[in-house]
């Protein structure tokens, strides 16, 4: 039977409501408390919790190690109720120095390595914190940041951690939350104090002088930051951008006029095996005709050896290959998605993420100061009892050996607080020397001036801003430039050129005569060759265009609907059989077929138009199609079909319509576009475009009469605005309406 009080507590919610209200607070927990950092400090909560729980096992750096497995014991049961594994991996991550630029746990034993292999299992291994993460957590025990409850109440964790080293920046944090993401690559302390002291001197300086002083990330596996100087400054204004970064390489010179290139550097997060693996891979495919041969000859050092092909290779060629092919060159995305200190995501720019941190460090600052002056006064408390105790020693005495309850008396005849009776009481018989007394006046006098001190600095907000700019001078010069750790690893590079060096340029050079069959089988031939009778097709298939080339050309193929595609001159299938299918190298559209096939030659102008009559003129360069589904370039209206591709090679184009009306106008009439409609060629009333040619006026239109070919130089008759009607064309001009 239902208990009634129960049978009060259901609550019929919709199913959609229900859903969204738990998916909402899994997405909050996993924004929250799982993927994002927070700006005060840089930390995940997996890795706040591993450093203090690491601190609360006295890991100290100038203590011993302990094993791995006893520090993510303590984390899991005490702190984070998750997983050994993914405890154990954060924690691997903090330890190395391939991954983090300025490393928070110091290893003993395998924590992996750069190729990738995993660490040992964490009974194996031994950890201890590092001098960067006792800085991160200098004055946690003097109140300078809240505490809250763990998950089960037992005990206390930080929420965050005081942070005297810039931490977010420095080491940089990336994650995947729901619905947002964080990137943020590491950068260089020394660099972050520069714009920190920058900042702190001139709190509304413009974000791009912060910018000069950080210039860029510094990755621990160094590298070479090939980024335009605009690109940079934009992402940090904004808070979203990405950086190019390189590998760092050499030439070494051998005899006889070789060399070979070394790389010493892969960019960051690049495993260096998976990386040999892909260009070996690549040489094996032939899709690297400049290299010969790979070699990795890395010891504790990165040191990847590239054989060229020949003693004529330009390396920079090589590499520039190399670059576009393979993660010797990644794009490394910055995205300062963080928690504020209301732990509210958001994405902030480098001056807000800066202003972040100094106002962290100014409220540990205040709060340190604070919870300082409270313990001296409890000390002065204290020192004054002992004082009067000195003072009336032997009744003091007298009191103790005969009151029953001392404490009362003591409290009651010298007006003492309860905590300078208790005191009293608790002193040592040692302690009742003279030297003793004069050593707490000293001591008395010394707290006395620090009280002073401490009260003026919490009155004066420029004597705290002061103290924070020592505290961050002093950071720099523990772990800046000047430092083996703080010295800068990414070089600051300039962007790359923006002529890139085409793979095309490295096929060997040789003739070819490509086929287009009617059914849209395509091959190349060895060649040049005018016989075409020797050319075989499938039954029921013939010849459409045959085309002389090399195979260094890219071939421009242009469809019916108005698209034009792109093929490699050295790409197209070899051999005495029928060759491929065109429609299996790219995606020609069903309906549509091809209607012209032509040798690319960039900077040339070609004449694009529709059966309709419009056209326009585009560069040549403009309609090189990247990948297989070509580049739109007319647009066409339904019942249309692209149908003229030429060259624009002269100053006159005669148009003769199926109505047979010729009309002769100057090409400069026709617009240059990159895509679209056109204009109007000729006017029709009915029927469209029969045949269009691009000549020289000067020399007279020419078409061919059988196997005659005729010229007519005087046009005067034919020669007319674009978008007219035209006349007749001259006695014997084709009736097929042909040039």
């Amino acid at each position: 039977m239902t208990d009634p009080a129960q049978a009060g507590n259901i609550r019929e919610t919709p199913l959609t409501e229900a859903l969204g209200e738990r998916y909402l607070a899994y997405a909050m927990s996993t924004i929250v408390s799982r993927s994002l950092p927070d700006v005060r400090d840089g930390l995940k909560p997996v890795h706040r919790r591993l450093l203090y729980a690491m601190r609360q096992l006295k890991l100290d750096p100038e203590g011993g190690f302990k094993k791995c497995a006893r520090v993510v014991g303590d984390v899991m049961g005490k702190y984070h109720p998750h997983g050994d594994a993914s405890i154990y991996d954060a924690m691997v991550r903090l330890a190395q120095d391939f991954a983090v630029r300025y490393p928070l746990v110091e290893g003993q034993g395998n924590f992996g390595n750069i190729d990738g292999d995993n660490a040992a299992a964490m009974r194996y291994t031994e950890a201890k914190l590092t001098a960067v993460a006792a800085a991160l957590m200098e004055g946690l025990d003097e109140d300078t940041v809240d505490f809250r409850p763990t998950y089960d109440g037992s005990e206390s964790e930080p929420v965050v951690m005081p942070s005297a080293f810039p931490n977010l920046l420095a080491n940089g944090s990336a994650g995947i939350a729901v619905g947002m993401a964080t990137s943020i690559p590491p950068h260089n302390v020394g660099e972050i104090c520069a714009a920190l002291d920058h900042l702190i001197a001139q709190p509304d300086c413009a974000i791009d002088a912060l910018i000069e002083r950080m210039p860029g990330p510094d990755f621990p596996t160094g590298g070479v930051m090939a980024e335009t100087r605009e690109a940079v400054f934009e992402a940090y204004r904004t808070g979203r951008g990405s950086f190019r970064l390189r590998a760092r390489w050499a030439v070494e010179k051998l005899s006889h006029g070789l060399f070979q290139i070394v790389i010493t550097e892969v960019p960051y997060q690049v495993q260096k095996s998976k990386l040999i693996e892909k260009i070996a891979e690549l040489l094996n495919d032939k899709k690297l005709p400049l290299l010969a041969d790979i070699r990795d000859e890395s010891a504790e050092d990165v040191r990847v050896v590239l054989e060229p092909r020949n003693r004529t290779i330009e390396p920079e060629h090589l590499m520039e290959q190399l670059f576009r092919q393979t993660d010797l060159e990644v794009r490394v995305p910055l995205n300062m998605n963080v928690l504020d200190k209301d732990a509210v995501p958001k994405v902030m720019d480098l001056k807000e993420v800066l202003r972040a941190f100094l106002d962290h460090r100014m409220e540990v600052l205040e709060r340190r100061s604070r919870h300082r002056l409270d313990k001296i006064e409890k000390r002065l408390e204290v020192l004054a009892g002992y004082l009067i105790a000195y003072l009336n020693l032997d009744e003091v005495i007298h009191i103790i050996r005969t009151e029953d309850e001392p404490k009362p008396a003591l409290i009651k005849r010298f007006e003492l607080s309860d905590a300078q009776a208790e005191a009293i009481l608790n002193m040592r018989l040692r302690a009742l020397r003279k030297l003793e007394e004069m050593e707490i006046r000293k001591e008395h006098d010394g707290l006395s001036a620090e009280k002073a001190g401490l009260l003026a600095l919490l009155a004066d907000e420029s004597s705290r801003w002061s103290r924070i700019a020592g505290q961050v001078a002093e950071i720099a010069k523990q772990f800046g430039g000047a430092t083996l750790l703080g010295k800068r690893r990414t070089e600051l590079g300039a962007a790359p050129s923006a002529v890139v060096v085409p793979i095309e340029a490295f096929i060997e050079r040789e003739p070819i005569t490509v086929i287009l069959s009617e059914k849209g089988w395509i091959r190349a031939v060895r060649g040049h060759t005018d016989n075409h009778e020797e050319f075989k097709f499938k039954e029921g298939d013939g010849l459409k265009f045959v085309l002389k080339a090399e195979t260094t050309d890219k071939i421009l193929a242009f469809a019916s609907d108005g698209r034009f595609y792109t093929l490699g001159g050295d790409k197209l299938p070899r051999g005495r059989g029928h060759g491929e299918p065109l429609r299996l190298m790219v995606d020609l559209a069903n309906e549509a077929e091809i209607t012209h096939l032509l040798v690319h030659k960039p900077g040339r102008l070609l004449l694009v138009a529709a059966d309709a009559g419009r056209g326009f003129l585009v560069e040549e360069n403009e309609v090189l199609a990247q990948t297989r589904s070509g580049k739109m370039v007319l647009n066409l209206e339904p019942g249309e079909k692209a149908a003229f591709c030429l060259p624009a090679e002269g100053d006159a184009v005669a148009v003769i319509g199926d109505n047979r009306k010729l009309l002769v106008f100057m090409k400069d009439e026709i617009p240059t576009m990159t895509r679209g409609r056109g204009v109007i060629l000729q006017k029709y009333r009915d029927g469209g475009a029969a045949d269009i040619k691009v000549f020289t006026l000067a020399d007279g239109l020419t078409w061919k009469s059988g196997e005659r070919e005729r010229c007519e130089k005087d046009l005067v008759l034919w020669l007319g605005k674009r978008a007219s009607a035209g006349r007749t064309p001259p006695t014997g001009f084709p009736r097929t309406n042909r040039f």
